[in-house]
């Protein structure tokens, strides 16, 4: 129908913009909305439209791309996404979602009270694996990373996620291929996303720059945590 077309689209602008803007939540904002509207948008059409976005917002950060710390992120979201393949065929999808929010959330405090994870390998190669796991099973993979970079400029968060993303989403959808839930829908669904994408990327050029002015480590700790809640919230009602 149009009319959900043009919702669904407008959803993802808004979840576009905010990650346009502070290096992940797409997938927090429209996974929801988008469920609501049509199950079908979740997750393969939003993960492939997403890497409309992720390019977007890499090229224009690309000075600020920490290139060293790729390589453990990557290795950690393949080992995630091979989590998450098995988990989708045999863990209830509600188990998953409870052991998400409980993970964010705990980091998410940790955060708060002080407590600084430095940006190495082995904190990377953790990540990873909890972005690649939870990226593949019910979209929303940016807060593991996001929270081990909440200390870095902004520009640098955006940038590194940015290029980590697009490795990783493409790297999610292969797999998602390989067990028979993605084909020519989901890229036609895709497409219907694409716009709104594009419109969330333009707008967040200025909202990231208001953020940069000292707020980028408050808003992840924040969009951090609603993740976590709304993913809970999705299964108890």
């Amino acid at each position: 129908m149009p009319t959900e077309h043009i919702a669904a689209t407008m959803v993802v602008a808004v979840g576009a913009t905010l990650q346009g803007s502070i290096g992940f939540g797409l997938g927090l904002f429209s996974v929801p909305l988008l469920v609501l509207i049509d199950p079908a948008y979740v997750p393969g059409p939003l993960l492939l439209a997403s890497l409309v976005l992720t390019a977007l917002v890499l090229y224009r950060e690309r000075h600020a791309v920490r290139l060293a710390d790729l390589k453990w992120a990557v290795v950690g979201r393949v080992v995630g996404i091979g989590i998450a393949l098995i988990a989708l065929r045999v863990v209830p999808a509600d188990r998953i979602a409870v052991l998400f929010g409980s993970l964010v959330i705990g980091a998410v405090l940790l955060s708060a009270s002080g407590i600084h994870v430095a940006v190495r390998p082995g904190a990377l190669l953790g990540a990873g694996v909890l972005s690649g796991f939870m990226g593949t099973s019910v979209s929303i993979g940016g807060p593991p990373m996001a929270l081990l970079y909440q200390r870095e400029t902004g520009a640098r968060l955006r940038g590194t996620l940015a290029a980590y993303f697009m490795i990783g989403v493409s790297l999610s959808i292969v797999g998602l291929s390989l067990i028979g839930r993605f084909g020519p829908p989901e890229v036609l669904r895709a497409a219907i996303l694409v716009p709104g994408i594009v419109l969330g990327a333009l707008v967040s050029r200025y909202t990231a720059r208001r953020l940069d002015r000292g707020y980028i480590r408050k808003a992840v700790l924040v969009v951090s945590a609603l993740s976590a809640v709304v993913v809970v919230l999705r299964q108890v009602f």
